[in-house]
C-alpha cells in the first residue's frame, strides 16, 4: 500500500502536478487581465453584500464560510510546519505564489461552478466540477471519474487528515488519550452531517469567522513581539526559496514542491473542491463570476493571511533543535516559545475549531458528488456517512506520515483532472468576466442572462439564469 501512494506521489509531484499549476495559474491570470490584483478591493465590495440568501441555496458569504472550513484547517496550522520541516523555509515562499496565481484558476473554477450548477430533490443548488464536466464538456465519464477521486479525497482521507491533527495536538496539550479523542470526533461529527447542507453551511457561518480571527490576532500579536526580527525571517525565506541559503534548510527543488503541495493542501486553488460550495450559493449579485470573486478572496485569506501568520510564529521562535518534531507539535512549541506554556493549549482549541470545521466541509463536498453519482441514492449516502466517521476515528489513531502521503496523492489525482477541464471550458470563464465587468464598468450591477449566449445557455440548466425563462 506505502509504496504504490509513493508511485503515484513521485509521479503526480515529480513530474506532472508542479509545472500544470503554476502553468495554469499564470494562464488564468493572464487571460482574465491579471484579476487578483486589479480587481483585488472588488472583492471585498462583493463579500459585503453577501449575506442575502434565499430558499434555493445558502448566501454567497455562507458559501464562503463553508469553503474556508474546508480550507483553513490543519494545512493552515500543521500543514505549513510540514512544509517548513521538510523544504526549509522557502517552502514559505512557494506557497505564496501558489496562492497567488491560484486565485485566479479559483476565479476560474468557482464561476464555472456557479454557471452550471443545478437543483437537488430538495431544491437545494448543487454543482461543481463534475457537473461542469458532464454538461460543459459533455463527458459524464470524466464527472465520474473526478466524483471518485473527491469522495476518496475530501470524503475519507483528509478527513483523516484533519482528525490525526486533533489527536495529536490534544495528546501533546493535555495528554488526552488519542483514542478517545478519536471517539468524541465520530459523535459530534454526525451530530453536524446528519443535519443536512443547511446546516453546514449555517454552522461554518458562525464558526470560521471566530476562529480565524482569534488565530490570526494571536499571530499580530507574535509578529509585534518580535518586530525586529520580520526582515531578516523575509530574507530568510527568499533566500532559501531559490536555494541562496542551503543553511537554511532545502533545495530549491525541495522547498518549491513542499511549498507547492502544501499550498494546494491549504488554499485548494484548482484542486476542484471549493467549487462545490461556490455552486451552492444563491449569489449577489445575480451573475457567476459574483462567486468567482468570493472565492478567490477565500484563497487569498487561507494562504497569504493565515498561513503566513503560522509561518511566522515558527520562524520567529527560538527552538533550537526541532528534529523529532514535525506538524502540529511544532506550531504548538513555537506559540509556546513566544507566549508561555497556554501557547499549546490556544493551538489545540484552534486546531479543533479549524479541524473539525473542515471535517463537516469536506463532506459536504463529498456527498455532492455522490448525488452525481446517483441523485436518488440515500442508501448511498448513508453508507458513506458511516465510512466517514470510520475515517475521522482511523485518523486519530493512524501514524501521520502515512495519512500525509495519502492525501498528497488523492488530492494530485483530483487536481489534475480538475484542472484539464477547467483548461478546456476557459472560453466560458472568459465570457463571463467580460459579461460582469463590461455591467460594472457601465456602474450596473451586474446580471447574468444566459440568452445573451446561445452557446451557453444551450448547456446550462436554463430556468437559472435565462431571464426569459425565469420571468
Amino acid at each position: 500500500m506505502t509504496e504504490v501512494i509513493d508511485f503515484i506521489n513521485g509521479l503526480l509531484w515529480g513530474s506532472v502536478l508542479i509545472y500544470l499549476l503554476i502553468g495554469t495559474g499564470l494562464y488564468f491570470t493572464i487571460k482574465l487581465g491579471f484579476i487578483q490584483f486589479r480587481h483585488f478591493t472588488h472583492m471585498f465590495s462583493v463579500l459585503a453584500g453577501s449575506r442575502k440568501s434565499s430558499n434555493e441555496g445558502v448566501s454567497s458569504f455562507q458559501a464562503l464560510c463553508t469553503s474556508l472550513a474546508a480550507r483553513v484547517g490543519t494545512g493552515n496550522l500543521a500543514g505549513v510546519a510540514v512544509a517548513i520541516t521538510a523544504g526549509g523555509p522557502g517552502a514559505v515562499f512557494w506557497m505564496w505564489l501558489i496562492a497567488v496565481i491560484g486565485m485566479a484558476t479559483s476565479f476560474a473554477e468557482s464561476s464555472l461552478a456557479q454557471l452550471f450548477k443545478t437543483k437537488d430533490v430538495d431544491g437545494n443548488f448543487r454543482g461543481g466540477p463534475a457537473y461542469y464536466m458532464e454538461k460543459g464538456l459533455g463527458r459524464r465519464w470524466m464527472g465520474v471519474v473526478f466524483s471518485i477521486c473527491l469522495i476518496v479525497a475530501f470524503g475519507l482521507v483528509f478527513n483523516a487528515v484533519q482528525s490525526d491533527a486533533i489527536a495529536n495536538s490534544m495528546n501533546n496539550a493535555f495528554g488526552f488519550d488519542k483514542t478517545i479523542v478519536g471517539i468524541v470526533l465520530v459523535v459530534f461529527t454526525s451530530v453536524i452531517i446528519f443535519g443536512g447542507l443547511r446546516v453546514i453551511g449555517a454552522f461554518a457561518e458562525i464558526v470560521v469567522p471566530f476562529m480565524a480571527l482569534a488565530y490570526i490576532l494571536i499571530a499580530f500579536v507574535v509578529v509585534a513581539m518580535n518586530i525586529s526580527e520580520l526582515p531578516a525571517v523575509f530574507e530568510l525565506i527568499i533566500k532559501s526559496a531559490f536555494g541562496l541559503d542551503e543553511a537554511a534548510g532545502g533545495a530549491l527543488g525541495v522547498a518549491m514542491m513542499q511549498g507547492i503541495k502544501r499550498g494546494l493542501f491549504s488554499n485548494e486553488a484548482g484542486m476542484g473542491s471549493a467549487p462545490n460550495a461556490a455552486a451552492s450559493a444563491a449569489p449577489f449579485p445575480n451573475h457567476p463570476a459574483s462567486q468567482g470573486y468570493v472565492q478567490m478572496l477565500g484563497v487569498f485569506i487561507d494562504t497569504i493571511v493565515i498561513c503566513t501568520a503560522t509561518a511566522s510564529i515558527i520562524l520567529l521562535s527560538d527552538l533550537g533543535d526541532t528534529s523529532g518534531i514535525g506538524g502540529i507539535e511544532l506550531t504548538q512549541h513555537a506559540l509556546s516559545s513566544h507566549v508561555g506554556d497556554w501557547g499549546s493549549t490556544f493551538v489545540a482549541i484552534a486546531i479543533l475549531f479549524f479541524a473539525f470545521t473542515s471535517i463537516v466541509a469536506n463532506y459536504s463536498y463529498a456527498e455532492t458528488s455522490i448525488l452525481f453519482l446517483n441523485r436518488d441514492s440515500k442508501v448511498m449516502v448513508w453508507i458513506f456517512r458511516v465510512a466517514v466517521l470510520g475515517m475521522v476515528m482511523f485518523g486519530a489513531v493512524a501514524k501521520s506520515d502515512l495519512i500525509w502521503n495519502m492525501a498528497d496523492a488523492s488530492m494530485g489525482l483530483m487536481a489534475l483532472v480538475n484542472i484539464i477541464a477547467i483548461l478546456m471550458l476557459s472560453k466560458f470563464v472568459i465570457i463571463i468576466a467580460k459579461d460582469y465587468n463590461k455591467q460594472l464598468d457601465a456602474g450596473k450591477t451586474p446580471t447574468f442572462d444566459s440568452s445573451e449566449y446561445p452557446e451557453i445557455d444551450k448547456i446550462i440548466n436554463s430556468e437559472i439564469w435565462n431571464a426569459k425563462l425565469k420571468k
